[in-house]
């Protein structure tokens, strides 16, 4: 097990690397700040005050050097737009995209778990035909018409929930059930596919043939031998979700990582660019370390292979 993790983090180490160069050199091809941040009548001198103010009148290479060494110290270089530390600014924001996807994911394991499975004990029948159906609406609706028509429906029309904001619980309402549809409708397919294979398994028809109740069967011996794909999809979903959930931090004015990194790219702001790419690639790296020790504790054969 432990050879497997240290292949996996010399992996994610790599990747991460690329990362590092890809992110510097890619948002660099968005533009110029000096012609965003200073007027267009702006003088020769002060666009070369800025420049170099900025480091922006270097070489690529010779700022990229500065990028790497300033990244031994986990400095990220200074927002333009807000003259703080980047880092400092996306740490600000990532605590609201992990809440907003812990809560979002802990809804859509549990419901799906709770569906999928009653769904697979009687396949074909009218509940599992019923679940099959609204899953797979779900697993294909668009994040933003979702989106766009709750608004639309719920704030606008019944004016049930705020359109925008984080101010109260109600402002979550919308942003959470957005996000849930998509991993609820997809974990349902997941959890009924494995659990209709595991339910069919010689050791579950032991299990009922020696008296054990049903919703031991279904809800332990069957579903523990089904979690690992569930495992792999809901940690993909929620790295998808940590990754930004862009869309809908954007439409419902969210302030988390996603819509940070979307207002960074239009104002040109580098460091806050680096800096909430490379922490969120972070955040995935331990989520996918987490995932596979979830692996282990649930199958013994990751753990002794």
């Amino acid at each position: 097990m432990g050879a497997y993790l240290g292949r996996r983090t010399l992996q994610s180490l790599i990747a991460l690397a690329g990362l590092v160069v890809l992110v510097f050199f890619l948002a660099r091809l968005t533009g110029d700040p000096t012609n965003l941040y200073l007027p267009l009548d702006a003088s020769l001198e002060a666009r070369a005050e800025f420049r170099a103010k900025h480091g922006y009148d270097d070489p690529f290479l010779v700022q990229f050097g500065g990028f790497l060494v300033d990244l031994t110290r986990l400095d990220f270089g200074e927002s333009i737009r807000k003259a703080r530390p980047a880092l400092d600014v996306v740490l600000e924001a990532i605590p609201t995209t992990l809440r907003l996807a812990a809560i979002t994911m802990s809804l859509a394991i549990a419901g799906s778990i709770l569906i999928g499975s009653l769904a697979a004990v009687r396949p074909r029948g009218i509940f599992d035909r019923t679940a099959s159906i609204l899953s797979l609406a779900a697993a294909s609706a668009p994040d933003f018409w979702v989106a766009i028509t709750g608004i639309l429906l719920f704030a606008v029309a019944l004016g049930w929930l705020p359109t925008s904001g984080t101010g109260t619980a109600l402002h979550w309402v919308l942003p959470i059930a957005v996000l849930l549809i998509r991993p609820f409708g997809l974990l349902v397919q997941v959890v009924r596919g494995a659990m209709i294979t595991a339910l069919s398994s010689a050791y579950v028809k032991t299990a009922r043939a020696k008296g054990v109740r049903e919703r031991s069967v279904v809800f332990v011996h069957a579903l523990r031998n089904a979690m690992l794909p569930v495992i792999t999809v809901a940690g993909d979903q929620a790295a998808g979700i940590v990754n930004g959930a862009v869309i809908v931090e954007t439409i419902f004015g969210f302030p988390g990582v996603g819509k940070l990194m979307i207002d960074a790219i239009e104002q040109r702001d580098f460091a806050v660019i680096q800096a909430a790419v490379l922490v969120t690639a972070l955040l995935i790296f331990v989520m996918n370390i987490l995932i596979d020790l979830a692996y282990a504790m649930i199958d013994p054969r990751v753990r002794h292979g």
